[in-house]
């Protein structure tokens, strides 16, 4: 049976993939959906199985039948629709970034922490299998103390000038886009795994293209590919093609990624790569069932995903058995199962991230872009909360 109803608020790519995911768990209801195209909101509210349907999503937070909000729209949304939600008395789960700046994001957490409501930035990256396997292995001190991370997190669906989508508008998506929008997840996913702080950093970010060709109509995120010269219009872009970052952590470890939306071949490879003084793990997305193991004085390994060989505290992210792959769907099931269940039961330790940790990200993300403008070094603040 449903015992809690959740509200929709954004239908674009990651809309979608929350209403698959939430239809997934089971016991939580899809009960409405917010959307200022009301007709497409109404064909998924039929799709689903939603009881409503608004154009206004604050008609939807004065429903008592509520307990839960999604916020999937473009970023500069994020941040006004979750502050309703909290003070209207709603859970919210709120994709990232968090909000378009620091000051907005340490609002949302101090209203969540005054109401005590639960509260999640969607760093879904988090909850693969094998991402948990390599934080177990981490933690368990089996590859020693970490010195070195290193890695990418690589896309070519923006390679082209042609290519369009709204992230590219500075005034929906904010002053950044390749690090806010995918280097975040790397930037989460290497504090998760480790435990350590990014304490400081140097980065060059680069817009290759200046201006693009923005389509005269709507297209959706990742299409669009086919359109002809007489659809467009020039636009300059103001934000970056891709981000490389030079990083110290807390323990001393060292470390360097990429971001980049314009390599060409690359789909959506989060490359993460961890050595330390006993050995080091190496993980990708777009071969998310293996796990890379180096050892110095022996022959390094392949593992494929199988629970009943993961450890104690990673078995739970996999629900199917080995050789039965989970992929990106799953780890949104996975992150969104231990959000309700932390609703239901309120003695429950969160184990995923909440605003605090899209905060974190965010003062990350402001670091990176003073070191760009200097041309040197910046120190990361202090981690809070």
């Amino acid at each position: 049976m449903h015992r809690l109803n959740t509200a929709l608020f954004g239908t674009g790519f990651v809309g979608r993939v929350h209403l698959e995911a939430i239809r997934r768990l089971g016991y939580v209801k899809l009960y409405a959906i917010g959307e200022r195209e009301i007709e497409k909101a109404k064909r998924l509210a039929a799709e689903f199985g939603a009881v409503r349907a608004e154009a206004d999503y604050h008609a939807l937070l004065e429903d008592p039948e509520i307990h839960a909000v999604h916020v999937c729209t473009p970023n500069v949304h994020h941040y006004p629709m979750a502050k309703a939600a909290l003070l209207a008395g709603k859970h919210v789960i709120c994709e990232k970034p968090l909000a378009m700046n620091v000051a907005e994001a340490e609002e949302l957490v101090k209203i969540a922490k005054e109401k005590g409501l639960r509260n999640c930035t969607a760093h879904n990256l988090r909850f693969y299998p094998m991402v948990q396997q390599m934080r177990r292995m981490i933690a368990d001190g089996d590859i020693g103390e970490v010195q070195v991370l290193q890695g990418t997190y690589s896309q070519d669906w923006l390679l082209y000038d042609t290519d369009w989508n709204w992230r590219l508008d500075s005034k929906s998506n904010g002053k950044s886009r390749c690090l806010a929008d995918i280097g975040s997840h790397w930037c989460d996913m290497a504090e998760h795994i480790t435990g350590q702080r990014i304490t400081s950093v140097c980065c060059d970010m680069a817009t290759f293209h200046k201006t693009r060709k923005m389509p005269k109509g709507p297209i959706e995120t990742f299409a669009g590919k086919t359109l002809s010269p007489d659809d467009y219009k020039d636009v300059a872009i103001d934000t970056e093609d891709m981000g490389a970052v030079v990083f110290r952590m807390g323990n001393g470890a060292r470390g360097a990624y990429t971001a980049s939306q314009v390599n060409t071949g690359c789909k959506n490879r989060l490359e993460m790569e961890v050595y330390g003084t006993k050995g080091g793990v190496r993980w990708n997305q777009e071969r998310p069932d293996e796990l890379w193991i180096g050892n110095r004085n022996s022959p390094n390994q392949y593992i494929i995903k199988d629970p009943s060989l993961l450890k104690p505290g990673a078995k739970s992210f996999a629900d199917l058995p080995g050789g039965h792959s989970e992929g990106y769907d799953d780890s949104f099931k996975q992150l969104f199962r231990r959000f309700y269940e932390s609703i239901e039961d309120p003695t429950i330790q969160p184990d995923y991230p909440q605003f605090v940790d899209g905060l974190r990200q965010l003062r990350i993300l402001e670091t990176e872009m003073e070191s760009n403008a200097k041309h040197g070094w910046a120190d990361v603040p202090a981690f809070q909360g």
